[in-house]
């Protein structure tokens, strides 16, 4: 290993972006492998960090904030890109030609000998795992019950799922299962925070659809879809397409009445660790959730409880920003997706419930040299570091004209409201690839309500059964190019952008609103910018 180290060190090229340099303000705005098992923890340096729910940064002196607060404030000049636009993942941001490998590529910024972990964790990532008890050497632990066998298989190429099409399946959407509190004890556990939602007693979590031999899937989600014509102000039509779920070959009964079944799509894996970066105070600083300034969009925070320090922390990912930390997403979804046991989550039954005894007597793959879970900490380690530096895209066209009409939009119809553009990452990031940062996700990472066509009627900790988190919007442009479709929001019902933005309701209603009454040209514009991001 050592030896390839030197080689590969001798044949690297690419050198370290520049950080984050001093800008001259602008006007100020508002707020398996053994090999693998044997690296120790230290290998990848850092972690999450957080700051709690401070509503202010301590991470930046007077200077610097002041040139945080200038750089991120909201832009009026529309006639030329903006400083550092280009990067919108920061130093970090990819600069490789666009293929179907776009959001595969690894943070720019970070050195060679963390490349090498980037490429370990990308394999472990990729990596099938199998049922116990096998020949393998830490690999097996699959199931008993699960949606996928691999992380890849769900993050088709490090982007988002596709939606089943008619009575054919999907091995990168699935189904959450929740029921709404039924005592005051269950409401006090999720008032506290020690508590999400509650699963179905027999099915657990989400619908799992494979099992291991000897067991049967769960039973299988069955979509169909109505079609909906939206006529726009100047007379063109849309076809929307409005789905309906059911599941169907239950394998341990029927459901809980009280059970709500909600799709979930997988969402791209780019720019996460930027994410865990941002401040908690510049994400809380854009929260109105009693509407005081009257716009009608009232973002609100999903304050969740960290499972590793225990205390409450700002949810940041997954569709309604029910976790903190990029490791609980992992770990959350080795458990839920995979059925492998982790430290975070030490569930070597996966998603089996206690209604299931078939299932939990089938044998784990826990093997006690390498630890008590089946994906111990170094398995952990290098995922979550994966996950960490998978690289943004740089922006594409960004002075082309009709990109930059389509981004004056973008500001003037309202969607930055929801959307915001721009944040700086703390100074003081574990890992200096992250620390510092100018960043362009075009979120608020904010809890919103979308109105009833895109209802779930899932609450899931703060989120009630309305309210999404605002998704970001970098390298949606290039969704075609890496997983060949155009499928969009929580459960791909939307077959283009334009479809999208006219699924927006409740919160959205008035900016979807302008969008449908403007005209083609300026549709097309914004479009336009969209697809450069």
């Amino acid at each position: 290993m050592r030896r390839l180290l030197d080689v590969l060190r001798r044949l690297r090229w690419a050198k370290r972006p520049p950080p984050l340099r001093k800008t001259p303000a602008i006007s100020a705005g508002r707020r398996g492998i053994v090999l693998m098992l044997a690296l120790t923890s230290s290998a990848v340096a850092g972690g999450p960090r957080s700051e709690g729910l401070a509503a202010r940064r301590t991470d930046l002196d007077a200077e610097d904030q002041a040139r945080v607060t200038a750089i991120t404030s909201p832009t009026t000049d529309f006639s030329k890109p903006e400083p550092f636009e280009l990067m919108q993942g920061g130093a970090g941001s990819s600069r490789r030609d666009v293929s179907r490998d776009s959001f595969s590529q690894s943070s720019a910024n970070i050195t060679f000998e963390e490349e090498g972990t980037f490429k370990l964790g990308n394999a472990l990532f990729r990596k099938n795992w199998v049922s116990s008890p096998s020949s393998t050497q830490a690999s097996d632990g699959l199931g008993p019950l699960f949606n996928e066998r691999a992380c890849q298989n769900c993050h088709l190429k490090d982007g988002r799922g596709r939606p089943p099409q008619g009575d054919a399946g999907s091995t990168s959407m699935f189904l959450r299962l929740a029921r709404d509190a039924s005592s005051a004890e269950d409401k006090a556990a999720l008032a506290d925070h020690r508590l999400l939602n509650f699963p179905d007693p027999v099915y657990g979590t989400q619908l799992q659809e494979l099992a291991v031999a000897g067991l049967k899937g769960e039973g299988r989600m069955r979509v169909e879809y109505q079609e909906r014509k939206v006529e726009l102000t100047d007379g063109a039509v849309v076809s929307l397409r409005k789905p309906s779920y059911s599941v169907t070959d239950l394998a341990y009964g029927p459901l809980d009445p009280r059970t709500t079944l909600s799709p979930r799509l997988t969402p791209p894996m780019i720019g996460l660790g930027l994410i865990e970066q941002i401040a908690p105070a510049d994400i809380l600083a854009h929260a109105d959730p009693d509407d005081r300034d009257g716009d009608a969009i009232s973002g609100r925070p999903n304050i969740v409880r960290d499972s590793l320090s225990g205390e409450l922390a700002l949810g940041r990912f997954g569709w309604k920003a029910q976790t903190a930390s990029i490791r609980q997403q992992a770990a959350d979804a080795f458990a839920g997706d995979i059925g492998i046991s982790t430290p975070e989550e030490p569930k070597h039954w996966g998603d089996c419930t206690t209604a299931q005894v078939k299932c939990l007597a089938m044998p784990n793959g826990v093997q006690e040299r390498l630890g008590p879970v089946e994906a111990p900490a170094p398995v952990m380690d290098l995922v979550t570091f994966y996950s960490r530096n998978l690289a943004v895209p740089a922006r594409r066209d960004l002075d082309a004209p009709d990109v930059l009409a389509g981004k004056k939009i973008f500001y003037e119809i309202g969607c930055v409201a929801c959307h915001t553009p721009k944040f700086v990452t703390l100074r003081d990031a574990p890992d200096k690839a992250q620390a510092f940062q100018l960043i362009w996700p075009y979120s608020d990472f904010l809890l919103h309500d979308m109105g009833p066509d895109l209802a779930d009627g899932q609450a899931v900790g703060d989120a009630t059964g309305t309210e999404w988190r605002t998704p970001p919007l970098w390298g949606i442009g290039l969704t075609e190019a890496v997983n060949g479709n155009s499928f969009f929001l929580h459960d791909g019902r939307a077959r283009s952008l334009t479809e999208a933005i006219l699924w927006h309701g409740g919160e959205g209603q008035k900016t979807r609103d302008r969008f449908a009454a403007a005209s083609a040209a300026d549709r097309d514009a914004l479009i336009k910018f969209l697809e450069s991001l």
